[in-house]
């Protein structure tokens, strides 16, 4: 069982950045995969990066690669997302999962453990 909380959410002006993180419960955060997920109103939640259980390799979606960093510290069970030059379309609930899965995950019905999520507003 792993319990996850998010924080590092608010509302900012476009063009800065922000880092999302997600404590994690439990002695056996190191084996899962890590990924964030968000969800605007009115639109279904969408994959936006994800990190294996070492750190070794992550993956992106298109529409924030380059300007987000997912990354883990496994010695504090936590992940991270570093959101840079933030834009209004990047306002959303973000929200962080573990799965059991080996490697990267970007689907969503993979993933086993969800966090309550974290409000992420920007305005232009």
């Amino acid at each position: 069982q792993v319990q996850l909380v998010e924080s590092g959410g608010g509302l900012v002006q476009a063009g800065v950045s922000l880092r999302l993180s997600c404590a994690a419960s439990g002695r056996t955060f190191s084996s899962y995969a890590m990924g964030w997920f968000r969800q605007a109103p009115g639109k279904e939640r969408e994959f936006v990066a994800a990190i294996s259980w070492r750190g070794t390799s992550t993956y992106y979606a298109d529409s924030v690669k380059g300007r987000f960093t997912i990354s883990r510290d496994n010695a504090k069970n936590t992940v991270y997302l570093q959101m840079n030059s933030l834009k209004p379309e990047d306002t959303a609930i973000y929200y962080c999962a573990a799965s059991r899965t080996i490697g990267i995950v970007t689907a969503r019905n993979r993933y086993d453990y969800w966090g309550q999520g974290t409000q992420v507003t920007v305005s232009s």
